[in-house]
């Protein structure tokens, strides 16, 4: 990990309120995924979380196992204090590329704003490692974003050059762009349904 996006910096974006990729709610395409989801006892993991209103989301509806990884503290403890409901031993301060599949390995992982907040460098081992924490079957689903920014992070990126970074690990179900983009990321991200296999 490159020495800027490390646990302070991350973690002073928090503190100082610089979290412009935070849209105050769930996404619409994530949340539409979540509502046709029957499976309430399903494993969740949403890594690189940040305020985790996925989380919160799932949680209000039923959801029995979801669990969020961070590296900073503050967007663990805003989530804690918003959603009572959500188990505290969930809340993982780690390094995403430290979990341990032979600790759990999850049925669903939630993309949301974490590929975009990493270093490119890390694009490939993001999906080597996504593989490796999914159970057979398991999906990776969520959003990137189909552009380029003026200040990084975050980190933009091409349909195309994405598609390099996963193919041979998953089973392409869907991976287009989204139709249900709020209005400022309208024609700018990607939803994507990866199955592990």
């Amino acid at each position: 990990m490159i020495e800027q996006l490390n646990e302070k910096y991350w973690s002073n974006r928090y503190l100082q309120k610089q979290t412009g990729w935070d849209i105050g709610t769930v996404a619409n395409p994530l949340k539409e995924y979540f509502d046709q989801l029957k499976i309430k006892s399903c494993a969740i993991l949403i890594p690189g979380a940040g305020n985790a209103y996925e989380a919160e989301y799932l949680v209000e509806h039923g959801f029995q196992n979801v669990f969020v990884c961070d590296l900073a503290q503050a967007p663990l403890d805003n989530l804690a204090k918003r959603c009572p409901k959500l188990d505290r031993k969930n809340l993982i301060k780690a390094d995403f590329f430290d979990l341990s599949p032979s600790e759990r390995q999850y049925d669903i992982i939630v993309e949301q704003t974490f590929f975009c907040a990493l270093d490119p460098s890390l694009r490939k081992n993001y999906f080597v490692k996504m593989k490796e924490l999914l159970k057979p079957g398991g999906k990776l689903i969520g959003v990137l974003f189909d552009c380029s920014f003026e200040v990084s992070p975050p980190f933009g990126g091409t349909k195309e050059e994405y598609e390099k970074y996963f193919s041979g690990l998953f089973k392409v179900k869907k991976f287009e762009l989204c139709y249900n983009s709020i209005a400022p990321r309208q024609g700018r991200e990607i939803f994507m349904i990866l199955e592990n296999v």
